[in-house]
Formats: C-alpha cells, sequence, structure tokens
C-alpha cells in the first residue's frame, strides 16, 4: 500500500538520509492503524492542524463523517514529507477542510508524481499544494499545469498567477481556456499579456468564447487595435462596463478632448 508513498518521498527528497525517510514512512504506517475511540473533528482541528477555534469551528462539519484520524493523519504526514509549514498545512484546512479526506494513494501521490515528471521541485510541489487548495485534490490538476506552463512560460509566472487566481484550474481545458487562449495570440497577445489578463480579469479562463470576441471588437470600436499595448488594458475596460456606458464614456471624452 504504501509503495507509491516511498517512491515519492524517494524521489522527491533525494538528498534525505534514509533515516528522515524511514521516519516518514513510519509515520504513515502508524497513523494507517484505526483509533476505536471516536473522533472529535474540531479538537483535532485545532490540536493537529493548527486551526484556530473559529476556524475549526466552521470547518468540523464538512469533516463530521469520519469515525478516527486515521485518514486526516494519513494526509498530513503526506503533506509534511512534501515540506509544508505547520503554518501552510493550517491554511490549507481551514480553506478546503475535505483535503483531509483525500486519498493518499489514489489521487495526492500520482498527483505529486505528476508534477516532479514536469521538473518541479519538492518546494516547488509544496507552493502548488498551498496555492492550488481544493483543486490539488483533482487528478487532472498536472495536466493542466503541464498547459499554463507551455502559456506562462515560466514557473514563476504560473504562480504568480495562481497566486491571484487559483480558480484557473477549475476551468474547463479543452472547452474554455485553450479557445480563449488562442483566440488572444489571433489578437496578438504574447505569454506575457496573457498571464497579465489571467491575474487582473479574473473573468477571462471561464468566459465564453463569443464574449471575449465581442469584447475585443468593442475594443477596437472605441479605437484600441489589436496587438496594441493598450489592448490588453482596453479589455480589462470593457469587461466591466455596459455598451451603453462605453458609448457614454467615449462621447464624453471626445466632447472633453475633441
Amino acid at each position: 500500500m504504501l509503495r507509491l508513498h516511498k517512491y515519492v518521498l524517494t524521489q522527491l527528497l533525494p538528498s534525505s538520509s534514509a533515516s528522515t525517510i524511514s521516519l516518514l514512512l513510519h509515520r504513515l504506517i502508524s497513523a494507517v492503524s484505526p483509533n476505536p475511540s471516536s473522533f472529535a473533528a474540531e479538537e483535532y482541528l485545532v490540536a493537529t492542524c493548527g486551526l484556530t477555534r473559529p476556524q475549526a469551528a466552521k470547518a468540523s462539519p464538512k469533516l463530521s463523517h469520519l469515525k478516527s484520524p486515521a485518514k486526516p493523519d494519513v494526509v498530513l504526514s503526506f503533506l509534511a514529507g512534501l515540506g509544508l509549514s505547520t503554518a501552510d498545512v493550517a491554511a490549507l484546512v481551514a480553506k478546503d477542510p475535505k483535503f483531509l479526506c483525500a486519498g493518499v494513494e489514489r489521487t495526492l501521490a500520482p498527483v505529486v508524481a505528476g508534477l516532479a515528471g514536469l521538473g518541479l521541485s519538492r518546494s516547488e510541489i509544496a507552493r502548488v499544494v498551498s496555492l492550488a487548495g481544493e483543486f490539488f485534490r483533482r487528478r487532472s490538476v498536472a495536466l493542466k499545469l503541464s498547459y499554463f506552463l507551455s502559456v506562462f512560460g515560466s514557473n514563476g509566472d504560473l504562480f504568480r498567477v495562481l497566486k491571484h487566481n487559483p480558480n484557473l484550474l477549475g476551468c474547463d481545458l479543452d472547452k474554455v481556456v485553450k479557445p480563449n487562449v488562442a483566440f488572444l495570440r489571433e489578437c496578438r497577445l504574447d505569454n506575457c499579456v496573457i498571464a497579465k489578463l489571467c491575474i487582473h480579469s479574473r473573468w477571462l479562463p471561464a468566459i465564453n468564447l463569443e464574449r471575449l470576441r465581442a469584447m475585443a471588437t468593442c475594443a477596437e470600436g472605441i479605437g484600441v487595435p489589436r496587438g496594441s499595448g493598450m489592448f490588453r488594458r482596453a479589455l480589462h475596460a470593457v469587461a466591466l462596463l455596459s455598451q451603453e456606458k462605453i458609448t457614454a464614456k467615449v462621447d464624453y471624452l471626445k466632447n472633453t478632448f475633441r
């Protein structure tokens, strides 16, 4: 059962001593042992996960189905093996309590192995866990990150986008994101500009393609050509205003500045 865990930890911790890896595996093995006592979710979240009492009170109902701390213990051990700090774990669990119910063998370990295959380091994978939150519990996250890396061009730009817009990982890649990115490239926007759009215009990845086309047409209609330095800002502006307001503002500017 723990063979995949051992493989991932070995790959992610190549410089760690055998005793360190053995200790982590021992924690995993110990956590699997059932606890016959009832599971007090709120107390566990405070004492073990580092949540505040109000955070724990809000999160505990989502763990009410658990009968023991066995599964959460395994998840916490796995996160510790990735190098997440106590504060990182507390923030993650407060935001997504169901992360403690994720299947390590079935979901988390394969995702980590996939990200390692993309060339991400252990610290970078830990960063992705913190930024992605609930989306890290989906097996598709490695595939999506692979695509976004090809778009943004660097891990740094990817992390910057995810920090401001983690919902990017929840968008449909083939039906929504790829067609939108392809259209923006037709508008002569490079990867850097597309990344900025994803940061400042969080609606972009999930917007309907026809709506995006209409916005581009509107931006051109107010005198901002595609590929220009202001086109990104014009797209952002027209997305927030109705056609009537855009027309009124343009008429005002024309009358004011002739």
